[in-house]
């Protein structure tokens, strides 16, 4: 509910004072629950997930541009992507996630 509740809020054209607390709100209800994403993430860790990530920053780049509704992670997802590709291409295919590791560090 508070991830819904979130992205309904962060949509809206403006803000005010009670629309921003709402958000806060929101953040917390999602931030007392995330530990229930723990058990489906490989590392057993949220961080380093950019959405999630990017959520803690809403509230503030609204207070320095109004609003939030037309913002999204399409760069970052394309960006992504490509490195994946690029990634999966240099390697040789077996065991293929440690080499798809070592080519993105370098």
């Amino acid at each position: 509910k508070s991830i819904t509740d979130f992205i309904l809020i962060a949509g809206y054209h403006s803000h005010i004072e009670t629309t921003l607390q709402y958000l806060q709100d929101a953040l917390h209800g999602i931030s007392r629950n995330i530990h229930l994403f723990l058990p489906y993430r490989h590392n057993q860790s949220i961080s380093k997930i950019p959405k999630i990530h990017s959520l803690f920053h809403y509230i503030e780049c609204i207070k320095e541009m109004d609003s939030a509704d037309n913002s999204d992670t399409e760069v970052s997802e394309a960006a992504h992507k490509n490195l994946i590709k690029d990634g999966n291409r240099a390697s040789n295919k077996v065991d293929y996630i440690p080499q798809m590791l070592r080519w993105e560090t370098r």
